[in-house]
Parts: C-alpha cells; sequence; structure tokens
C-alpha cells in the first residue's frame, strides 16, 4: 500500500471529519508475519478493513497479488473482491458473523466448497477436513452440529479462526486472533500462524498479547507513526 489515508465523516456531527490514518506505506511478503504495534487508537483494526474492504481508502493505493496479477483494492468491484477473498485474503476478525441456524461443521468447511463444484464427494471431503481443525483447536464433537451462535465467546473465536485459516491463502489478516482464548489454545493458534508463515503467506497481524506478537513477528510496525495528527 502507497500513501493510504483513512478519514471517517460524522454525519451525527455536522458533517464533521475525524481522520484516522495518514501515509501509510506498507509492504506484506511471502513468508513474513508483520505485526502492528501500538496502543488502542492508532488506527491498527482500521488498517486491516481497509485491506480487506470493508472499509475504503480516503486516498493512497492498497494492492494485492491475485490470481497471477494485481488487484486494486480501493477500486475493486464487489465481484472483484468476492473472488478476492475466496481465494487470496482471509481474514480473522475479532466478531465471528455466520448464517444463523448453520452447524459449527458446515460453517468451518463452507470455505473449501466456496467457487467449486458442491458435489456429495467434495461435501464429504469439506466436512471431514473442517473435523480436523475443529479437533485441532478442541472444539468438542458435541458440538459440532450446533450453531456457533450458540457456543461462548473462546469457542467462537476457534470457530472464526478454523474458518478463515482452513482455505490457505496467500494473504492472512488477524485482529486479536488469540484475545479471548486460554493457554492452550493460544499455543495451537501460534502453531498455525508459523506453518501459514512457513508454507508462504504473508500475516498482517494484530496481537493483544505482546508475548504472542513477539513470537510471531518477523517484523513490526509501528502504528504511530501513521496516525494523524488532524
Amino acid at each position: 500500500m502507497t500513501g493510504v489515508a483513512k478519514r471517517f465523516t460524522l454525519h451525527h456531527q455536522n458533517g464533521a471529519e475525524l481522520s484516522v490514518l495518514q501515509g501509510v506505506d506498507l509492504e506484506a511478503h511471502s513468508g513474513e508475519c508483520l505485526v502492528l504495534d501500538g496502543p488502542s487508537g492508532m488506527g491498527k483494526s482500521t488498517l486491516l478493513k481497509l485491506v480487506y474492504a470493508n472499509y475504503r481508502a480516503s486516498s493512497g493505493r492498497i494492492t494485492v497479488q491475485h490470481g497471477g496479477a494485481v488487484t486494486e483494492v480501493t477500486t475493486a468491484d464487489a465481484r472483484a473482491l468476492v473472488a478476492l477473498r475466496r481465494d487470496t485474503v482471509g481474514y480473522v476478525s475479532q466478531f465471528l458473523r455466520v448464517i444463523p441456524r448453520v452447524a459449527a461443521l458446515d460453517v468451518v468447511a463452507e470455505p473449501l466448497l466456496e467457487g467449486r463444484e458442491r458435489s456429495d464427494a467434495a461435501r464429504t471431503e469439506a466436512r471431514a477436513e473442517a473435523a480436523r481443525w475443529l479437533t485441532r483447536l478442541r472444539i468438542p464433537e458435541r458440538l459440532w452440529a450446533l450453531p456457533p451462535a450458540t457456543f461462548s465467546g473462546g469457542e467462537q473465536q476457534r470457530i472464526n479462526i478454523a474458518r478463515s485459516l482452513i482455505r490457505p491463502r496467500p494473504l492472512l489478516l488477524l485482529d486479536e486472533p488469540t484475545a479471548s482464548l486460554d493457554p492452550a489454545n493460544t499455543r495451537t493458534v501460534v502453531e498455525l500462524i508459523h506453518e501459514a508463515v512457513a508454507r508462504g503467506a504473508a500475516v498482517l497481524g494484530i496481537f493483544h498479547d505482546p508475548e504472542v506478537g513477539a513470537e510471531v513477528a518477523t517484523r513490526r510496525i509501528d502504528m504511530s507513526r501513521y496516525r494523524s495528527a488532524a
């Protein structure tokens, strides 16, 4: 990304503008984990949402290598963003958002079926892989047939992680993935991040636990340098 800025218009305050980020110049390369450092309010989560196009940048360029070409995230249309998210960019947000009443096993399996023929064999294979991820992240089998909305916060976050990482993607965005996890599951997530980096993924992450951030980081980014003074 080059020269990226983000400003929010506060319509309930007579259209006042809140400038959050300015002049962000950043590159994430294959096989590295960039940890975004800085206290709350530095725009760390906003930056991830800009890369994922949940927010649109106010200015600057964000480009992602996708399908042998380069996608300009800041100007991409809806169809291009769907393809980008399906095949190239994985995003673990702080909250699990899924279709209600869908079983946890199918929530995790779904990314493996997106954009592919949904034959019985493909569904069976996807669900078997989802079962392996749920087992690794210590989700009891008795919960697999239940919708994640009924789960605890930590269980929901593990579903979020499994769903976002089950399909290998070249770029992973992680917004405090271990915030609600116990030590054992935190250790598992650290292992998953190391494995993603080892296979060549670029990881851009925020971590509430400085020890976790220190363990996974190959490079650290001080977000205070991009904080707007306005």
